[in-house]
């Protein structure tokens, strides 16, 4: 099995061993793939900015099948890299049973929580965030019709659903929100066909606007949204770039930052639960050049407008996971 080493020079495969070096990062990938444009594509970012940033090194691995989960994340530790930073909420199983064993280890699990000693975990109020994406698609829909594409049907993803069909219907309550998931196993991330397939769904039944939250199956549907010629959202990376003037916004949660910061504290990381949020930019919505003239200056004052709220505590966002329920849609 080897890994992979990045340096500014670029990369090369390494084997690992007891001679890797202490005290280097390294970042363990969730299923769907480095380059999602997505999640694990924002976490990249992150790891490759620290490496421009300081000149350091320093280690990645892919993970393909949840069998390599507990063995990919102990090779890590046993070879001593420090921190180890674990991507997705499938990982909790696995520094639950990995981090005990490896005590002066610090890991990093982004994505959900592990109340251990030598975890930092890592959660974001993404329901903030797509709030203020919802009102943007409600603003820009012709047909009061917009739709949530989600990855696997799990509370994370319904959490985004919810705040995206609380967005929407604070901006228009007679506002149609369709909503679907793409499967109920891992699988479901990584799936474009099926994403293209559920946006063809959901643009006839009068969606003109369409949210994905489900990793790589997003970008299935922000092409197929783009073929109809109707608006999507992407999510957690800045997506605008992919079909500049079709991609109304993206919901970006600063994974990336996560990331830096992991590796920028290094093996003495202060552990404990760090939620990342509007306030601190962990979340929001993304405005540059390419879709600079779908949303006007109007939309932009309302959407900012509710964020300043939000953080004042003058509007408040439903959380799933605190209700198990969403009052906006019945997901």
């Amino acid at each position: 099995m080897t890994f992979t080493q990045k340096t500014l020079g670029g990369a090369v495969a390494l084997a690992i061993g007891a001679s890797a070096c202490l005290a280097e990062p390294a970042l363990m990938y969730d299923l769907g793939g480095k380059f999602d444009k997505s999640f694990n594509e924002a976490a990249y970012n992150g790891a490759q900015r620290w490496a421009e940033e300081t000149g350091n090194s320093y280690r990645e691995i892919e993970v393909t099948a949840e069998a390599q989960r507990v063995q990919f994340a102990t090779r890590l530790a046993e070879a001593g890299f420090n921190p180890v930073v674990v991507l997705g909420f499938q990982n909790a199983a696995t520094l639950e049973e990995v981090a005990p064993k490896y005590p002066d280890t610090s890991f990093v699990l982004v994505d959900m929580v592990v109340d251990l000693p030598n975890v930092r975990s890592v959660i974001f109020q993404e329901h903030e965030g797509s709030y203020l994406v919802g009102m943007l698609a409600a603003m820009a829909t012709e047909s009061d019709t917009v739709g949530f594409i989600g990855g696997m049907d799990v509370p994370l993803i319904r959490h985004f659903g919810c705040g995206y069909a609380q967005g929407a219907k604070a901006v228009n309550p007679d506002i149609t929100v369709i909503a679907n998931m793409t499967g109920t196993t891992p699988a479901a991330w990584n799936d474009p066909v099926k994403g293209g397939e559920l946006t063809k769904a959901q643009i006839s039944q009068g969606a003109d606007v369409i949210y994905a939250a489900a990793g790589g199956t997003g970008v299935g549907v922000l092409q197929a949204a783009a073929d109809a010629d109707v608006l999507s959202i992407g999510v957690d990376s800045n997506q605008n770039h992919l079909h500049p003037g079709q991609v109304l916004t993206s919901m970006i949660k600063r994974v990336d930052n996560a990331v830096f910061n992991a590796f920028s504290d290094g093996a003495g990381l202060e552990t404990g639960i760090v939620s990342m949020g509007l306030p601190d930019d962990g979340v929001g919505y993304a405005l540059d050049e390419h879709n600079a003239p779908l949303i006007s200056d109007e939309m932009k004052a309302a959407v900012d407008n509710a964020r300043e709220k939000i953080i004042a505590g003058e509007i408040q966002v439903v959380s799933y996971y605190e209700n198990d329920s969403c009052p906006a849609h019945d997901f």
